[in-house]
């Protein structure tokens, strides 16, 4: 049985998964629901606010069709792109 989730991973997922637009509930909170109970302090801290911001910045980043700021680069945003297929390795 999982331990239970603790009232900061809590907000979190409820945040990510209550986004205002549906592509973001899916991709974001798709996202953090699966990750949510393994991430450290210093990720839940970047995801925290990461949510902060405006969902259709999220998605035009998510979708390539604004660049990703440089503040996200090297955060748990990559990851999300990377779970999401959306970040490219070369």
């Amino acid at each position: 049985m999982d331990a239970p989730m603790d009232d900061r991973r809590k907000r979190l997922l409820y945040r990510a998964n209550h986004r205002g637009t549906k592509e973001a509930d899916v991709i974001v909170g798709g996202y953090f629901t699966a990750t949510a109970a393994g991430l450290t302090d210093a990720q839940l801290a970047e995801a925290e606010a990461l949510l902060e911001e405006n969902d259709l910045d999220l998605i035009d980043w998510l979708m390539g069709r604004q660049p990703i700021p440089e503040r996200w680069q090297g955060t748990i945003f990559d990851d999300l792109m990377a779970r999401q297929g959306v970040l490219k390795t070369d």
